[in-house]
């Protein structure tokens, strides 16, 4: 597929693109800085700024397809991870313009040139624990997708905002619109480095509801979107499999969640559930913390 991805400079998005691109797929990356991926070429832009994406939005993915003299080629699909990352980088107003009015931008544009697949980042902070002032608790474990979202912080707000941004424009076009609720990702190099220190301190991943997906699964996930065609609007948690930290499920909720709710789990099994994405989707996450961290 020929794709238009946002945001692949990013954590999140440089190990999506690499996975988009080993799957055969051609990307083009539009950042305000440049990715360096062999076979990707970068639009440097704005995404707040609607005449920038329309342009973009139509454009060349590289030198190379001038040459069959046919004109621009058509995007197969959006793929939108351009936001401010977390909150506490940026004043609040600015985390929520930026991040709602890019995500508008990008979805308007997709509809209006007629690309029928449009995939977009949501967040784990939707649910409210993430970023909450002192603990909140899910109302029950593990928090699915049917999970409330009521969260007091501008970077989830803004996520739960372009939800329903999404959700509207799918409404209307009946295009194909996935949002991905990303929990947090943690990069290869990552196992090593800092899992440890989690082992050692599993309250660190509270606020993460001890979960994580790894960027190449992450990378997976945004591929089987694209593969499946025809579910219309939806939202889907993206998350491995397993905790981020040595403790049980049943450990776990003896010191972190007494009195929420707790469905039948596996010893080991995520609370940030990932079953509607395997089910719907083919989704199969392929990498956890065990395979690389020495006597784990």
């Amino acid at each position: 597929m020929r794709i238009l991805f946002t945001g692949g400079a990013g954590k999140a998005g440089k190990h999506a693109i690499a996975y988009l691109v080993e799957q055969g797929h051609r990307v083009l990356n539009v950042d305000k800085i440049a990715l360096n991926h062999p076979g990707v070429d970068n639009r440097l832009a704005d995404v707040t700024d609607a005449g920038q994406v329309f342009d973009i939005m139509q454009s060349y993915a590289g030198y190379d397809e001038l040459e069959p003299g046919t004109g621009v080629p058509k995007f197969d699909a959006v793929v939108h991870f351009a936001a401010v990352p977390r909150l506490l980088m940026t004043s609040d107003n600015e985390c929520y313009r930026v991040n709602t009015l890019g995500t508008y931008n990008i979805i308007d544009a997709a509809v209006k040139c007629g690309i029928k697949k449009i995939i977009f980042a949501s967040s784990e902070t939707t649910y409210g624990v993430c970023f909450a002032d002192g603990e909140r608790k899910p109302d029950y474990l593990p928090i699915d997708e049917e999970h409330p979202v009521i969260p007091e912080d501008s970077y989830a707000m803004s996520k739960v905002v372009n939800e329903v941004t999404a959700r509207s424009f799918q409404q209307r076009s009946g295009f194909d619109i996935y949002g991905l609720r990303i929990n947090n990702v943690i990069e290869p190099h990552e196992y090593e480095r800092d899992f440890p220190t989690y082992i050692a301190n599993p309250s660190m991943r509270r606020r993460n509801i001890f979960a994580y997906i790894d960027a190449r699964d992450l990378g997976q996930m945004v591929d089987r979107c694209l593969a499946t065609d025809g579910l219309g609007y939806e939202i889907f948690n993206v998350s491995n499999d397993d905790h981020s930290v040595a403790l049980s499920t049943a450990e776990l909720v003896d010191q972190y969640y007494q009195g929420v709710p707790v469905a039948q789990m596996g010893r080991d099994e995520t609370f940030y559930a990932n079953k509607k994405a395997k089910a719907m989707l083919g989704f199969a996450p392929q990498h956890n913390w065990r395979m690389y961290l020495k006597d784990a």
